[in-house]
């Protein structure tokens, strides 16, 4: 069989991801890119059609080319690097304009590539008219218009990439005086694209800085913006020629939304709302899923346990199989259900265009405490996980905001801690409450990170928050089958977690909680006791001052998932039997006092590991997570001491 390479480039938010689902499907795998970190997800492939493999590699999402964010350096690299067949860049046929700028820059980069205009019913909506045919013709590629969320336009798609294109012979041409000096720095690099960088990023070649120099002498600007300006003209022409605007009939549906879901006096308040629901879904939906789950463990332990007795198996095996294994894993695993609706409902936001709105909304609040309103969005990421959340603080222009952003995005709830609320919120609180309780936590950790912000600011971190600029792309109905994937791969992430991490420190718990030998299971006696009991003091005034808490706590710094499997383990029960065992010694406000904790306290090591990654600081490190923990202590200390105060206890 032949095989041809298919590389996905385009903007953010154009539809490029969804175009990627609808041609592999669920036969896809995710990956890292090759010599990077985590930040970026390698998403790759395969359909076969007639007699030909299309091995189709999604690229980051890019506004430019100009190698200046680790998503345009990943793209290049690829690009010129590993040279695919065919490069696909999808468009939004509303935005022509923005999306343009990177199909040029692939024209000059000299890749066989593909136009392809999605999201046409969107330009209809708007008037817009597109002569595809001409369009082609002046960018001297071929040009397809699709739907990404259905079938539109996809076989003439794949007929397109079977026929091999080759790269346009139509580039852009600057004015005289700026094509003169791309030729002259052209001689000295090799290439046209690599004069064209070297121009607008600066060269050790002597000759090239002489020649920036002169251009912003003659312009009056940097290079950088010279090109900018003119590949922008060259665009309104291509569009003069392509594009016909009709009546559209007044704003868009888009611009209508917003009006009312940005608004300075309801933007907030419907997001609040919105996440109130979330949480009241996962809970109520969730529910009977999570009891069925559970009682298949509640069997598969009995069964264990009759099973080993039959054949009298020593009854250090029988603890370690059903309190250490099936009792740990077992009492984390049985969230799945909860885990899953959380994401799809989150995937849902977020393809639907509301949670750049969010940031939006939360600019407003962010800048008056002189934070960022971009630093929400690796805040709204830190829903998920806060490892690739602090590396999206790369996005961030300036140093000083790039490390305040790191210092308070772990105060967010990731989804980690999720099982330790849905287990305690569960015992302790009943009907309309649980909603309410999850939701309080998510927004105290908000609430908690941006006053850490500001004190940050007023200290370690003096000086002015830069404008804040975000592309509000369209709300679109996000697929059944993007959501469900995007659910299914976090989910996916949960359960290796429960394999690779869970599984051995629960064990690692039953070794600890059995030594020495002789002593009974989990006792004060066993080593993991006098651990716990050393430390429990500690958390005394927190209303939760006993060892299984405090070595929960401990074990969290693993994997916040942990902290469920470690009561599993250290009671040698499941999740029914654990709503018994944590009654006793549990308040509802002491359940939720240790709720805040975990909550705020350090992140686990991974995440620890990326925040010396980013900063490259041992000593900003040290700093966040001594500042989580005492932040963590302070706030759970009010709120316990608080409720006693107020009668609560």
């Amino acid at each position: 069989m032949k095989k041809i390479t298919v590389a996905l480039a385009g903007n953010p938010n154009c539809g490029k991801t969804t175009l990627f689902n609808n041609l592999t499907g669920m036969r896809h795998h995710v990956g890292n890119w090759p010599g990077k970190t985590v930040t970026v997800e390698r998403k790759e492939g395969k359909i076969v059609y007639d007699d030909t493999i299309l091995e189709i590699v999604d690229l980051p999402g890019t506004y430019s080319l100009s190698g200046r964010s680790l998503e345009e350096e990943i793209a290049v690299e690829y690009l010129l690097n590993e040279k695919p067949d065919v490069v696909v860049n999808i468009a939004d046929a509303a935005h022509l304009e923005r999306n343009l700028y990177v199909t040029l820059q692939l024209i000059e980069l000299g890749v066989p590539m593909i136009l392809v205009l999605n999201m046409n019913r969107y330009a209809d909506a708007e008037g817009i008219v597109i002569n595809t045919n001409l369009l082609s013709e002046m960018l001297g590629i071929p040009v397809v218009q699709i739907e990404a969320i259905d079938e539109t336009g996809k076989d003439g798609l794949i007929r397109e990439i079977l026929a091999r294109p080759d790269p346009s012979r139509k580039s852009i041409r600057y004015d005289h005086e700026l094509e003169e000096h791309v030729r002259q720095a052209a001689a000295i690099t090799g290439s046209r694209w690599s004069a064209i960088q070297a121009l607008i990023h600066g060269s050790e070649e002597p000759e090239i800085e002489s020649v920036r120099t002169h251009l912003a002498g003659i312009y009056g600007v940097q290079s950088g913006e010279i090109f900018a300006d003119q590949r922008y003209g060259f665009i309104a022409g291509i569009l003069h020629e392509s594009v016909d605007h009709m009546e559209a009939g007044g704003k868009n549906q888009s611009e209508r939304i917003d009006r009312i879901v940005t608004s300075r006096w309801f933007g907030f308040p419907i997001f609040l709302a919105v996440m109130y629901l979330i949480f009241q879904i996962v809970f109520t939906v969730g529910a009977p899923i999570m009891d069925l789950i559970d009682e298949g463990f509640g069997l598969l332990a009995g069964f264990a346990s009759a099973g080993l007795a039959e054949i009298a198996a020593p009854d250090w095996v029988a603890s370690l199989i059903c309190d250490g294994i099936i009792g740990g894993v077992g009492s984390v695993v049985v969230f799945l259900p909860n885990i899953f609706l959380l994401f799809m409902l989150l995937a849902i936001l977020e393809d639907s265009g509301y949670l750049a709105r969010v940031a939006v909304i939360m600019d407003r609040v962010m800048h008056k405490l002189g934070l960022h309103g971009k630093s929400f969005i690796p805040m709204i990421l830190g829903f998920g996980c806060s490892v690739p959340a602090i590396m999206a603080a790369r996005t961030l222009g300036t140093k000083r905001e790039r490390f305040l952003t790191i210092m308070i995005t772990p105060f967010m709830s990731c989804g980690a801690r999720l099982p330790v609320y849905l287990l305690l919120v569960g015992i302790f609180f009943a009907g309309w409450s649980q909603g309410l309780v999850m939701f309080s936590l998510y927004l105290l950790g908000i609430l908690v990170a941006l006053i850490c912000g500001l004190l940050l600011r007023k200290t370690l971190f003096k000086g002015e928050s830069s404008a804040f600029v975000l592309e509000m792309p369209p709300y679109r109905l996000p697929t059944v089958k993007g959501v469900l994937i995007h659910a299914g791969e976090r989910s996916s992430e949960f359960l290796r977690k429960a394999g690779v991490i869970i599984f051995p420190a629960v064990l690692l718990m039953w070794l600890l909680a059995s030594l020495p030998f002789g002593v009974e299971y989990a006792s004060p006696e066993s080593l993991i006791g006098i651990a716990g009991s050393t430390v429990a003091p500690v958390f005394a005034p927190l209303g939760f001052g006993f060892a299984e808490a405090a070595i929960a706590i401990l074990m969290g710094l693993v994997a916040k998932e942990v902290v469920v499997g470690a009561f599993g383990t250290l009671y040698g029960v499941g999740e029914e039997g654990l709503s018994d065992v944590l009654m006793n010694v549990f308040t509802p406000l002491s359940a939720y006092s240790f709720m805040v904790f975990i909550l705020l306290y350090m992140p686990c090591l991974a995440a620890m590991f990326t925040i010396k990654q980013e900063t490259r600081s041992w000593k900003m490190t040290g700093l966040a997570a001594f500042g989580m923990c005492a932040v963590a202590w302070v706030v759970s200390f009010v709120v316990y001491q608080g409720g006693v105060l107020l009668g609560f206890a």
